[in-house]
């Protein structure tokens, strides 16, 4: 009997961490095919004669998917602290789906004029809503299912491989379809292709999901612990206010510094470099699997040390590692192909090392009842803040040759900000999630880590 629980705790647990990781890859994927095409949608969905303008809207674009989020995870997150995270995860990711497909059907700007923009934005926010209501799921449910002692990996398996594994996807499919539809024909519907894609990845993340079990914490709570009718009137609330803008800094800090690295190189690898579609996607995907190992390897080391040291170790030397390291890859050129591809995975790796153990850190600062609300808050918040950071630099950059040198301002300032959080915060790797709900679940240990 003993062994046949021990059997289906770890299906449970391997299930929900499957769900957890594939859910914000499969969304990040969704999310970020634009950073891919942004050289390619700008001429075409924004008129403007000068090349900066048009990438700034493209990054407005992504920059407001961000800002929506925020209310995804409030609206969502409200659903999953009373419904639970199953049945949220699964509505939210056919939204991202759908209206990630809808953006390959956006006529251009010469077909229908400004209507081309202002279509592509609505879609933008709708997938944003959506997305902040995976986010509300995901990052919850995985941790609040594995053992204590494995939380902050989990965490970091979450943040970083999702991650990781949805920009890796992205790239293998920006190179396919580059390598397949011919380069004069990219931009008449090649880029259509890689929108359609998302009915892909909604059908995949949901069939994963429908087999995964709901988390357990939740499922476990007392009667009387039972989710407020405003989670989100809690989360900014006299109790949690001062919890939740703490979080948002932290998250901030580490979403400016993800995106203005990862998250810009797409476009750096093009519009500076001068690299080729097959070059830049090569060097994103060998990036992208140094994020994967970078959030295990974060996230597992939190568990070890505590979460507030891996911000602290690893956050300051980034504030200056970060910024000296993207001075020397704007240096470079198409030809040093193998050490642009070093010194982007070195920054990847640092990126995600130092914040892997951001998704346990909120998940241990909320209570059950209210966790999928203020850790989606949270993130999102953080994450918007973040995501509009590539929009400004390039929105104060006279050229394209200026982008670099503000990139590596705004990134030590994204550093410092996140290194002053982590300084105020506390640790909270001895709080746990409620272990008192943990001791009705068979294989639970009930045991927190101690400091």
């Amino acid at each position: 009997m003993e062994h046949h629980q021990d059997n289906a705790r770890r299906k449970q647990v391997r299930s929900a961490g499957i769900a957890s990781i594939t859910g914000w890859a499969m969304d990040l994927y969704d999310l970020t095919i634009i950073l891919y095409l942004a050289p390619t949608i700008g001429p075409l969905l924004f008129p403007a004669q000068n090349a900066t303008l048009q990438l700034t809207f493209v990054y407005a674009s992504f920059a407001v998917t961000l800002l929506f989020r925020p209310l995804g995870s409030a609206l969502f997150g409200a659903y999953a602290d009373r419904n639970g995270r199953k049945r949220a995860m699964m509505v939210a990711i056919l939204g991202v789906g759908l209206s990630t497909a809808l953006m390959g059907a956006v006529p251009t700007y010469a077909a229908i004029g400004f209507a081309a923009p202002i279509l592509f934005l609505t879609l933008r926010i709708v997938q944003g809503v959506f997305v902040g209501g995976v986010v509300a799921s995901t990052h919850t449910l995985g941790t609040e299912t594995v053992a204590p002692e494995h939380r902050g990996l989990m965490s970091g398996l979450v943040a970083g491989g999702g991650a990781g594994a949805g920009a890796v996807v992205a790239s293998l499919v920006y190179f396919t379809v580059s390598a397949i539809v011919p380069r004069q024909d990219f931009s008449v519907y090649g880029w259509r292709v890689m929108f359609f894609t998302g009915l892909l990845t909604a059908a995949f993340s949901f069939y994963v999901y429908r087999r995964t079990e709901e988390s357990p914490l939740w499922h476990g709570r007392s009667p009387e612990r039972v989710a407020p009718k405003s989670p989100l009137r809690d989360v900014f609330g006299k109790r949690y206010r001062a919890t939740t803008l703490l979080n948002i800094a932290i998250a901030a800090g580490g979403a400016t510094a993800y995106y203005l690295t990862v998250g810009f190189f797409p476009t750096l690898f093009g519009e500076n470099l001068g690299l080729s579609k097959s070059a830049s996607a090569v060097i994103l995907i060998v990036a992208n699997l140094g994020v994967i190992v970078a959030g295990a390897l974060g996230g597992h080391l939190s568990d070890r040390i505590g979460r507030r040291a891996v911000f602290l170790w690893l956050g300051i030397p980034n504030v200056v590692a970060l910024p000296f390291l993207y001075l020397w890859l704007a240096s470079l050129d198409a030809e040093s192909v193998v050490l642009i591809t070093v010194i982007a995975t070195l920054m990847a790796m640092l990126v995600m090392t130092g914040s892997a153990p951001t998704l346990i850190f909120l998940n241990e600062r909320f209570p059950t009842d209210i966790r999928a609300t203020g850790t989606g808050l949270s993130w999102n918040i953080g994450f918007a803040i973040g995501g509009i950071t590539p929009a400004i630099v390039t929105a104060v950059s006279p050229e394209v040759s200026d982008i670099p040198v503000r990139l590596a301002i705004a990134i030590a300032v994204a550093a410092v900000v996140f290194l002053l959080a982590a300084l105020r915060a506390r640790e909270t790797r001895h709080l746990g999630l409620g272990e008192e709900t943990l001791s009705k679940l068979p294989m639970a240990s009930t045991q927190t880590p101690t400091l």
